[in-house]
């Protein structure tokens, strides 16, 4: 059994970090402190839970004094693309000064920082990118992204970046991802467009949770591309989804990315090869059938 660490875990209210916090309380002994922004836990009561606004440096400082924790997981994250090209301050803030605020709290308590970035973060014009391929975002949260993980590797800090991408499944009040949208309209028969041209491996949220236990676990360091096995559009993906819950398919209508007229440029291909975090934290991770499968069966559909 791996020795016991404490682990604070920040976004612990999202859907990444509500995930690791479950599977971390099933599969593990370590102790865990939780973070986010608003004034409660969705998680247990069993575990200590503080609000704290992780772009504040000096209160980020002070509560790392406090519990002085050997491992840090950050999933908070502002993941609206479009949203992100339109307030490139407030997605800057959030993205990478918060991050830099992580890193020098870490850096303090010696602290492992585990830090999540996307595909966004390559342009998507080749796909089956490694954790070796460089990176070339299109867009501002690309680019947010991308100088979060650099802010991280140039730090010093003991660290482990994990790029994943189109990430679904459920929690308590959630903000609703693809499948949970998807879901959701389709079950008030409303009709929905889905882009047929943008490509890439849609990842039940529970893989990344077990391969970041992987990473604390094993005590992995470096940069590794963590999501699911199976590559196909997110057309393809929305009809595979009405296909398991049952829904009607002829309410999805397959459009090009361009007459959506998105703020942020998409990458169309981001497409990434796993071998290293299959090999090194011996995960395999679900395809989509099985993926949508373990969402019905949670959703209790």
């Amino acid at each position: 059994m791996p020795q016991s660490k404490r682990i604070l875990v920040t976004g612990a209210n999202g859907l990444l970090g509500q995930k690791i916090t479950d599977i971390f309380s099933r599969e593990s002994e370590h102790e865990l402190v939780l973070t986010d922004l608003q004034p409660s836990a969705e998680a247990p009561k069993s575990y200590e839970y503080f609000q704290q606004d992780i772009t504040k440096k000096d209160e980020l400082k002070e509560s790392f004094r406090k519990y002085n924790p050997e491992v840090v997981i950050n999933t908070a994250a502002y993941t609206n693309v479009d949203g992100c090209e339109a307030d490139r301050e407030l997605c800057w803030r959030i993205n990478v000064d918060a991050v830099k605020n992580l890193i020098i709290a870490s850096k303090m308590v010696s602290a492992k920082l585990i830090h999540f970035t996307s595909d966004y973060v390559f342009d998507g014009k080749n796909g089956n990118y490694d954790e070796n391929s460089t990176p070339n975002p299109k867009g501002f949260y690309g680019r947010a992204k991308l100088a979060s993980e650099n802010a991280l590797i140039a730090s010093g800090v003991k660290y482990a970046i994990v790029r994943t991408q189109i990430l679904y499944g459920t929690g308590k009040n959630v903000r609703p991802n693809f499948a949970l949208w998807l879901i959701e309209k389709l079950r008030k028969n409303e009709p929905v467009k889905i882009v047929e041209d943008q490509l890439g491996q849609p990842t039940v949220v529970d893989d990344v949770a077990f391969a970041v236990l992987q990473i604390v676990d094993r005590d992995c360091t470096g940069i590794y591309h963590v999501c699911g096995s199976e590559f196909l559009s997110r057309y393809k993906f929305a009809l595979k989804l009405a296909d398991i819950f049952e829904f009607d398919k002829n309410l999805i209508t397959p459009v090009k990315t361009s007459e959506l007229n998105q703020a942020a440029e998409r990458p169309m291909n981001t497409s990434f090869i796993t071998l290293k975090a299959e090999s090194e934290l011996g995960i395999k991770p679900l395809n989509v059938t099985d993926g949508l499968y373990f969402l019905k069966q949670q959703l209790g559909l």
